[in-house]
């Protein structure tokens, strides 16, 4: 079983022995990790319950926290669940990395398609399941939609999909999610949408969809092979509590319960009261969306980019994007992550993700720093 390297390990082997310019601070907007202290309620909730350290955490989470799961479903995209048609979970990563596993473990040739570029897990994923990879590839002429012919389609057991999606902001409306609920029905494979970005949007009025209400409209309100994940460490900038949900297919998740009795990934609780308060409360996310917001208004004003409908990313075209890499970061003190570190079959060359998680003075700064380098 051989995996790929970490995009940031090839990063860290790309800058290796390059001396930046040290008359600028040090810039890194390479990870998607918010620059934002947790919100002080938040770590309050931690801090109050920290006597239930004495207890084993149960796998399928506390019941507070499921509720405050379905709740956080219910307003936000007006979609009603069910307790067995949700599983709070340690974060999405460790369920992207093992639902896979579980799901494909008794299909006899595996095959599991996932958008290009992508989050490294997905190829993860592939590899310890031993599957066949589809790359569904994304790229400025098609708009960075999924899609994907019918045949291909007829051999998958497994697709993840990404809206709004890392790296290339781009999203789908619930028209677009809807048809793929319809193949999914079709063709009997299970669609995922990650949905870790859908609460860093920009405007109320035309706000991320969720593959959930998509597979309401196209008559599926049972999700039969839907699936969604969700978490709340971009909206809550709270990646440490390691709160997340996979939601939908009630039958699936029966099954996926069992097997998740035996991996161990239950959240301390905590982390589940301190998770369970940032899932009910709604205002401090609207204070991080606006300082998004401003970061962007920031990129249209230097760079003259347009504001995507969601996440905190820009994907830039640079031409050569190791050498712009390089030279970025030698001359100006700034760390960028190459696309073709996130993408396959030269998805993701010539492009570079840029990270838009810093406060709205630092981030200005930082983005004329840019602009001078590019016009040099």
């Amino acid at each position: 079983m051989v995996f790929e390297k970490y995009p940031f390990e090839k990063l860290n082997e790309l800058l290796d022995g390059i001396e930046p310019n040290s008359s600028y601070e040090a810039s890194a907007l390479t990870i998607g990790e918010p620059q934002f202290e947790t919100p002080q309620f938040i770590q309050d909730s931690l801090a109050n319950h920290t006597k239930f350290l004495r207890n084993y955490p149960k796998t399928a989470g506390e019941n507070f926290l499921t509720q405050a799961m379905i709740e956080f479903v219910n307003k936000r995209f007006d979609v009603k669940l069910e307790e067995n048609q949700i599983i709070p979970c340690f974060g999405t990563r460790e369920v992207l990395f093992n639902f896979p596993q579980f799901y494909l473990f008794d299909k006899a040739n595996p095959t599991i398609a996932f958008t290009n570029p992508f989050y490294q897990i997905y190829e993860g994923a592939a590899i310890a399941s031993r599957a066949e990879v589809v790359h569904i590839n994304l790229t400025k002429e098609n708009d960075y939609k999924a899609i994907l012919d019918d045949e291909t389609l007829k051999k998958c057991d497994l697709v993840v999909l990404n809206y709004p999606n890392n790296p290339t902001s781009a999203n789908m409306s619930k028209e677009e999610l809807a048809l793929w609920v319809k193949k999914a029905l079709e063709f009997d494979f299970v669609l995922i949408n990650d949905e870790c970005y859908s609460e860093i949007y920009f405007d109320e009025k035309n706000k991320p969809c969720s593959l959930l209400e998509a597979s309401i409209y196209a008559g599926n309100s049972e999700f039969k092979n839907v699936l969604v994940l969700n978490s709340i460490s971009k909206r809550s900038s709270a990646p440490g509590l390691r709160s997340g949900f996979i939601a939908g297919d009630a039958d699936i998740l029966k099954d996926y319960m069992k097997y998740r009795t035996y991996i161990g990934c239950a959240a301390p609780i905590p982390l589940q009261y301190a998770a369970a308060t940032a899932w009910s409360d709604q205002e401090h996310v609207q204070v991080f969306r606006d300082t998004y917001k401003k970061n962007f208004e920031l990129a249209k004003e230097i760079l003259g980019l347009d504001m995507p409908q969601a996440t905190f990313y820009i994907w830039l075209k640079v031409g050569d994007e190791l050498e712009f890499t390089k030279r970025l970061y030698k001359e100006k003190n700034i760390k960028v992550l190459p696309g073709s570190f996130l993408g396959r079959e030269g998805i993701g060359q010539g492009y570079v993700r840029i990270a838009l998680v810093e406060n709205a003075q630092k981030t200005k700064e930082v983005l004329n720093r840019l602009k001078d380098f590019m016009n040099d």
